[in-house]
């Protein structure tokens, strides 16, 4: 059966199941410990946006800086992009602010594939006739070396097959991920892979598995994908993922197949991702995530050094007590601030 040897190829051991053991054990803690407040969730999602969408679309060629990205997506409403890669950084800005606000009602079809890529390639001017539209003639999937040149990594799937193929894939993930039986993680990484290798669409493969990686894992519950850039640690080792694509792709399709090159690649990403989201959650560098009441507090700090609850409810012109205190009492936890004393006494200072 075509769909049986998607279970074949998935080689448990030891090593990867302590590496998804890794990463489920963050799950746990971020759900059981976020202590960061809402405000700064949507901030740090809005920057992660703009950090996605540069590493995905430089992965693919661009030469637009996280800067460029954000100067574009803060204009996009007066000006349209005006070239390939601000209409790829648009498109792309597009789809995972989507997946990220949306995940919940975006189930893994056919049919939302086919709508992805379109969002993917609106802006895109050479790209209208075949947004949201499989392939219909034969590619290649490439890398870019350090020289800049194509370098052919193996040739995809012709496109009269394209369809059921996918289709094979599809069925194949839903069965899995309702059956419950194979972790989510394998189940993922083992799509995106057969996605990678069709390569169903003539542009956009790369970054819609990238936005595609993303939304799985928010279904899967790894709730804290969009507060910190997965796109900006494959850009970084976007060698080892090509290497490992290379890898995987050799026994595609054979009696050998065999998908632990790219399994263990993307479960090394997904290791950093988490590391990464820790430090976030215990407060490295807290000032880049507080609120904006918390930044008025901490400002007050550079001018006494010792401030009382009274002096502060006096300084931002009677703003309520009892938030005033839940916000110290935030800045405590984050190290920024000291209390000194109790009750009536209490005073504050600048650690």
């Amino acid at each position: 059966m075509e769909q049986n040897r998607f279970n074949k190829r998935i080689k448990i051991t030891s090593t990867i199941l302590s590496k998804i053991a890794k990463i489920d054990e963050f799950k746990g803690l971020w759900r059981g410990s976020i202590s960061l407040n809402q405000q700064i969730l949507k901030r740090l999602k809005s920057t992660v946006i703009i950090t996605s969408t540069g590493a995905s679309t430089r992965i693919e060629g661009s030469q637009m800086s996280d800067e460029d990205v954000t100067r574009l997506l803060r204009g996009l409403k007066s000006t349209l992009p005006k070239n390939r890669d601000e209409q790829e950084v648009a498109g792309y800005a597009d789809l995972i602010g989507r997946v990220f606000d949306h995940y919940k009602d975006l189930n893994l079809t056919e049919n939302n594939i086919l709508h992805f890529h379109s969002i993917l390639l609106h802006y895109s001017d050479k790209d209208q006739n075949h947004k949201g539209k499989y392939k219909d003639h034969d590619n290649v999937v490439a890398a870019i070396n350090e020289k800049g040149e194509n370098v052919l990594l193996f040739k995809a799937t012709p496109p009269y097959l394209v369809k059921p193929e996918i289709e094979t894939a599809l069925t194949w993930a839903e069965t899995e991920l309702s059956k419950k039986e194979i972790h989510p993680i394998l189940i993922i990484a083992n799509f995106i892979f057969e996605f990678l290798a069709i390569h169903p669409f003539s542009d956009g493969n790369g970054r819609l598995s990238r936005a595609l990686t993303n939304l799985l894992l928010l279904r899967a519950d790894y709730v804290y994908i969009p507060y910190v850039s997965l796109d900006e640690i494959i850009e970084d080792t976007k060698t080892e993922y090509y290497v490992a694509l290379h890898n995987t792709q050799n026994n595609h399709k054979t009696d050998h197949e065999d998908i632990t090159p790219w399994l263990n690649y993307l479960l090394d990403v997904l290791i950093t991702h988490a590391q990464k989201a820790q430090l976030l959650m215990e407060g490295e560098q807290p000032e880049k995530f507080l609120s904006e009441s918390q930044e008025k507090i901490l400002a007050l700090f550079d001018v006494d050094k010792i401030i009382t609850i009274s002096k502060i409810v006096e300084k931002l012109d009677g703003a309520p007590r009892e938030a005033i205190k839940k916000n110290l009492a935030r800045l405590v936890e984050l190290r920024l601030l000291e209390l000194i004393g109790k009750g009536r006494g209490a005073r504050y200072q600048k650690k």
